[in-house]
């Protein structure tokens, strides 16, 4: 049962039953006997191999002929089957946040917002069911996200191991100026609470502050139990893209970010805000290819390069059926743009003034005709082939129920099977399969701070694999050919998720 309390905090805690749930029993021995090792690692496939996992780990991988299955352990039979790291999404959303891209968001937040937990559990599951066995979820309720996070880590709960960095730091949450550009005037009692909520005192007010000041702040919010910090570099939108922090500032979030151990990264999204966010030392940046619409140039995508910054690209929006959408949307615009003009009724009554387009029109003929999204996909090919760490973060989010939705949700931004489209789109994009596949697993691990732990298929990791039918080398397309999903050593029923529906469908 829910907490069913609304205060102005919204502390909507899981289910009293998460806790009531049996604990984890011991861990059988598993062997996968007989599939080819794509390990993530980016070398040649091991062809009838065998993996033996004890526990929640790798204890022995090598050629079937020469690595001994222990006693009485279960054995999966993988002849003609290929197996891969499970897959990373560095930048996910998995909890009601409300606003932005039309108002149906709203209704959602105001009608499940007692359900808030379950539905930040809903979509991680949804991840899992997919064969992604690790998210970051960089913008969300930080209460329940922790709640859940917790309730999978002590095995309360299936779903992917989560990392939450809660609200955008600089922003004022979900209602406001710098995330949805609405007036404080225009905001009800429950849009500030809410966006309260998601800012959890690290809001705007953080711009304002001294350096100093800023430190302790940081480190307030640190102490709210985050995995990582995301700052805004800049505003939310592209245009006119506002620069948040200075520089000193910025070295400040960083700086008292890495003193916890913890990966600190931005939303910065022009080349300026970009530049000082990289200067800052930061270790990953969100969404890469946003660049207010222009090119990368030479040297900027060499300081990223050389300083080893991770790449977190929202590929899924770019590639496959976003990019035939896409195309689809700027052939409509360039037809009626052609057609637009005086009409010959209008011809014979008026005189005919030639004047020039205002920056307002030109602006919003360039957006129809898709220029934002041809420079996105521009970019994110820059950065590829300038040898940029690249991982898929996919901006995956639940949205809102059907009931409030008048045209469905794009299926390349929905949970878990977005960031397969997302991992094939990188191949549409240059890279080989082998190197896409890094991307989804190791890279993943990279920016997560994991690679240790998991990322890859090696000895002494977590039992992280997904067992796929068909060749992902052959075709990347194959990773939706999914047989079996293993998190650490457990075979998950993918069939029984979600476990508790809200807003999906087993």
């Amino acid at each position: 049962m829910l907490n069913r309390r609304f205060p102005v905090e919204l502390a909507i805690g899981l289910v009293a039953g998460w806790m009531s749930s049996p604990e984890a029993v011991a861990q059988e021995t598993i062997a996968i006997v007989g599939a080819t090792v794509i390990d993530g690692n980016g070398g040649e496939p091991l062809a009838d191999a065998t993996v033996v996992i004890e526990g929640d780990r790798i204890a022995a991988m090598g050629p079937s002929a020469s690595t001994v299955v222990p006693d009485g352990a279960r054995v999966i039979d993988g002849a003609g089957k290929f197996l891969t790291p499970g897959f990373v999404d560095t930048n996910v959303h998995t909890s009601l946040y409300g606003a932005g891209f039309g108002k149906h968001r709203k209704e959602n937040a105001v009608f499940f917002w007692e359900r808030g937990a379950d539905i930040a559990l809903e979509s991680a599951q949804m991840h899992l069911k997919h064969g992604v066995t690790h998210i970051r979820d960089s913008y969300g309720q930080l209460p329940q996200l922790v709640e859940v996070r917790d309730a999978i880590a002590n095995g309360h709960e299936v779903g992917p191991r989560m990392q939450v960095a809660g609200n955008i730091v600089g922003w004022g949450g979900a209602f406001s100026v710098t995330f949805s550009l609405i007036a404080d005037s225009d905001l009800s009692l429950w849009e500030e609470q809410f966006s309260d909520h998601l800012a959890q005192g690290a809001g705007e007010d953080l711009m304002d502050m001294y350096p100093e000041e800023l430190r302790v702040a940081i480190n307030d919010y640190l102490d709210k139990g985050v995995d990582f910090v995301k700052y805004g570099g800049s505003s939310h939108w592209s245009y006119p893209t506002m620069i948040g922090f200075s520089p000193e500032a910025q070295r400040v979030i960083v700086e008292e970010t890495h003193r916890r151990g913890l990966v600190a990264e931005t939303h910065a999204t022009n080349p300026e805000s970009l530049r000082l966010a990289v200067e800052a030392g930061i270790d990953l940046i969100q969404h890469p290819e946003l660049l207010a619409g222009r090119p990368y140039s030479e040297e900027l995508l060499g300081q990223i390069r050389d300083r080893g910054v991770i790449c977190a690209m929202l590929v899924n929006t770019i590639t496959g059926e976003a990019w035939e959408q896409h195309l689809a949307d700027v052939a409509a615009a360039e037809a009626r743009l052609a057609g637009e003009g005086p009409s010959a009724e209008w011809g014979r009554l008026r005189r005919p003034v030639s004047r020039e387009k205002t920056s307002f029109e030109l602006r919003r003929e360039r957006n129809a005709l898709g220029h934002g999204n041809a420079m996105r996909r521009q970019n994110a090919k820059s950065l590829i082939d300038a040898g940029c760490i690249v991982t898929p973060g996919t901006d995956n989010f639940p949205a809102a129920d059907i009931q409030f939705l008048r045209e469905p949700k794009p299926i390349w931004q929905e949970p878990g099977i977005g960031t397969l489209m997302a991992i094939e789109g990188l191949v549409e994009l240059g890279m080989t399969p082998s190197e896409a596949i890094v991307a989804g697993t190791r890279n993943g691990a990279l920016a997560a701070r994991g690679l240790d732990d998991f990322g890859t298929i090696e000895v002494g990791k977590f039992a992280d694999l997904v067992l796929l039918d068909a060749s992902p080398l052959e075709d990347i397309h194959n990773i939706r050919k999914q047989a079996m999903v293993m998190k650490e050593g457990k075979v998950i029923d993918v069939d029984a998720l979600p476990t508790r529906p809200v807003m999906f469908v087993r």
